[in-house]
């Protein structure tokens, strides 16, 4: 069964981007997008330091450019992965009324982690450590999807 798939961060630059491509990289037959609460990158190319990281794992997400989520994508998607808390925050602030579209935070298919967010590395630096997060949380959500 294929399903759609919204990866959303903030800028979706960094973790949505990397998200979508480690996931559409495990499970291509699903149809994945990414996009931002803020409008702030608007069709820019990820970070180049996460591309490059990503690329290092066999992660192309050269094509990918950066839009902003909005209510539209709730009819868009069967499921809904925010980064972190407040991603969860204004995503939800944009359901339309009566909407069901499930959302949920990526981390939630790692629990072994611990983690309750993925961190920004555009702030944090480790672009490595979030892209280990992500992976495990992207195998994670394969596994759930299967079942």
């Amino acid at each position: 069964m294929t399903h759609r798939i919204l990866f959303v961060c903030l800028g979706n630059i960094c973790r949505s981007p990397a998200a979508e491509g480690a996931f559409r990289a495990r499970a291509p037959h699903h149809a994945t997008d990414s996009a931002g609460t803020s409008g702030w990158h608007i069709g820019d190319p990820p970070y180049g330091p996460m591309q490059q990281a990503a690329h290092a794992r066999s992660i192309d997400i050269s094509d990918l450019r950066a839009r902003k989520f909005v209510a539209e994508d709730f009819d868009r998607f069967d499921l809904i992965i925010g980064m972190d808390a407040e991603n969860l925050t204004n995503i939800e602030n944009l359901r339309p009324r009566g909407n069901k579209t499930p959302v949920r935070l990526l981390t939630d298919f790692a629990t072994e982690t611990g983690a309750d967010h993925v961190p920004d590395p555009y702030y944090t630096r480790d672009f490595e450590g979030t892209l280990d997060l992500i992976e495990k949380a992207v195998a994670g959500l394969d596994a759930h999807l299967r079942a």
